[in-house]
């Protein structure tokens, strides 16, 4: 039998190709030689250009993404969703540069609601799914790599509680749900807050926007993510004290043994 554990993703990894790594690049390569000389300062020889920063970035973890999924041999919600994020990102810019090297009027409120459309989109499907053979808070969060489903369920129908059980459920998808729509405005607002007074026509207008997109990577999964861990953590308190009350098990019970 194959050892489960071969092919684990290493979290580290994760976060130094999909975050850290990128913004590295799109903070120090993104500088246009051919600027820098005439702007009379010196050109390091990192210095590649904001079009080739921006490829070397996005191909980071969408290489990264393709070569787990065939390594593992199965698709991974969050590395497919991912995956989207980085040719959504890739495609905006592309929109949004000019030839001229300036950049296109409303870029942060565009781009801004390019970051906030992915939560609301599984908020939203988070809320729809919950009636459907496969709710999204089953793949997020109730799920049978944390929570010990037979057992849960084998108690819901000893004590015929399955109306509490249903609402329980139901209450952790809206809390769920309201965590991807908090994120939804979170992303939102950081975006404009980081393209305020951003020069759209200034000589470096395409350096200056892989900067901010870089900023927006990191300091996203820093002001973003802390919110979200504390929102989810809520979340599943209240999903475990409402288990507790239905099936009569302690957390120990609920949870499988790690």
């Amino acid at each position: 039998m194959a050892d489960p554990k071969t092919h684990q993703e290493h979290p580290l990894a994760n976060i130094f190709v999909n975050v850290l790594i990128p913004v590295m690049v799109l903070s120090y390569l993104s500088k246009d030689p051919a600027l820098q000389e005439h702007l009379g300062k010196e050109v390091k020889f990192w210095h590649i250009g904001p079009l080739k920063a921006l490829v070397v970035a996005l191909a980071l973890p969408l290489g990264y993404g393709i070569w787990h999924f065939f390594k593992t041999k199965k698709f991974n919600f969050f590395s497919g969703l991912g995956l989207f994020s980085v040719l959504l990102t890739g495609g905006l810019t592309l929109y949004l540069w000019n030839q001229d090297g300036t950049v296109k009027e409303h870029a942060g409120m565009l781009f801004g609601i390019k970051e906030a459309a992915i939560p609301l989109a599984l908020g939203i499907g988070v809320l729809l799914s919950q009636r459907s053979t496969t709710p999204l808070l089953n793949v997020f969060l109730f799920n049978d790599s944390l929570f010990d489903i037979p057992k849960i369920e084998n108690a819901v129908a000893i004590r015929q509680a399955e109306s509490g059980y249903q609402q329980v459920k139901k209450q952790a998808t809206v809390l769920f749900a309201c965590s991807f729509f908090l994120s939804c405005i979170l992303n939102l607002g950081l975006a404009l807050w980081f393209f305020h007074g951003f020069d759209r026509n200034a000589p470096d207008a395409l350096e200056q926007y892989n900067g901010i997109v870089g900023k927006l990577t990191g300091w996203g999964f820093a002001v973003i993510g802390a919110p979200l861990l504390i929102f989810l953590f809520f979340t599943l308190q209240r999903l475990m004290k409402g288990l507790r009350e239905v099936t009569g098990l302690n957390d120990e019970e609920l949870m499988l043994p790690r």
